[in-house]
């Protein structure tokens, strides 16, 4: 099994999980170009690819999607309401549609999306199990639901949000409009939020999580990593390696 971010940040955000030899990309929130080169610094070839899975509309999660589903000719799926208000989805004859709640199967992975809380029009977050164990993806939320939580348990590597420190937000630049959008229950988890969340998600097979879409403007990444060491320093159910997520460079974790 391996997870690959390939880029996280409020510029784009793409994730690669592969398990046996199905791989997966979550959003396609760079061109691509772009996408295709990460892919191959990480030793994988674009058609090679099993399945394209999106969790929302935001640009920076669906830049590239048109482009590389024509390209690659590849299944791509989506939530039914937001496969008909994508301006361009590459090839409509490759779109599947799915309903948060209900679990879907691509070649040997079980694909459960959940709801969760976001200015979108049908955010979800996904877990994806096999033969290999469970992995799990919640980034783009406001707050960490009892579904989310409930979703993300057993996995074996999760992605999860730690998208601004508190008071780099408060005293930030930016207008108190976005800062009260930014962090509302339809916003982004915080560092603390983020450290919380990782709280209800500790069992003795976690093994990797990333802190993903950090803000360049209102976090630092020793922030982050901070926020969720005071987490795991009070505990020893588990060690999982701390991945933090980067926008032009990918992250891995392989077991």
């Amino acid at each position: 099994m391996r997870i690959c971010l390939l880029a996280s940040g409020s510029k784009g955000n793409s994730l690669l999980i592969e398990s046996g030899q199905t791989r997966i990309l979550i959003d396609a929130g760079l061109s691509a170009r772009e996408l295709r080169k990460r892919l191959a610094l990480v030793g994988v070839d674009a058609e090679s690819l099993n399945a394209l899975l999106i969790t929302h509309e935001h640009t920076d999660h669906v830049r590239g999607l048109g482009p590389l589903v024509r390209q690659l000719g590849l299944p791509v799926y989506l939530q039914t309401d937001l496969s008909r208000k994508l301006p361009d989805v590459g090839k409509p004859e490759c779109v599947h549609e799915f309903v948060a709640g209900e679990s879907f199967t691509v070649d040997d992975l079980t694909i459960r999306p959940f709801a969760i809380t976001h200015d979108s029009l049908a955010p979800v977050g996904f877990s994806l199990s096999g033969e290999h164990g469970k992995v799990g993806i919640a980034t783009d939320l406001g707050v960490a639901t009892r579904l989310v939580v409930d979703c993300l348990k057993d996995c074996r590597a999760v992605v999860i949000e730690t998208n601004h420190d508190e008071e780099l937000l408060r005293d930030g630049p930016y207008p108190w409009k976005l800062k009260q959008r930014v962090r509302s229950n339809h916003g982004h988890l915080s560092n603390n939020a983020g450290g919380s969340l990782l709280q209800e998600l500790l069992w003795d097979g976690l093994e990797s999580v990333f802190l993903g879409h950090l803000s360049e403007t209102n976090n630092r990444p020793e922030l982050a990593l901070g926020a969720v060491n005071k987490v795991l320093d009070k505990q020893n159910v588990c060690a999982p390696q701390i991945l933090v997520g980067r926008q032009h460079l990918p992250m891995m974790w392989a077991a």
